[in-house]
């Protein structure tokens, strides 16, 4: 399973996502997203351990 880190144009995380849909339903909500960047699997463990990336997203 894949999971992307979106940044603002500043380099912060702002959202966690599993599919490249959920990236475009935030860029819908107006959410400033500069890069987006697979994330590793060292670092995807903790979104699959949480069930999933949109637990870290506060606006779903």
């Amino acid at each position: 399973m894949t999971f992307y880190s979106c940044f603002d144009g500043e380099g912060k995380v702002i959202a966690r996502c599993q599919t490249h849909q959920d990236i475009d339903v935030l860029r819908r909500m107006g959410r400033p997203i500069a890069e987006v960047r697979e994330m590793k699997n060292e670092e995807a463990v903790v979104c699959s351990l949480t069930s999933s990336p949109s637990d870290f997203n506060m606006d779903y």
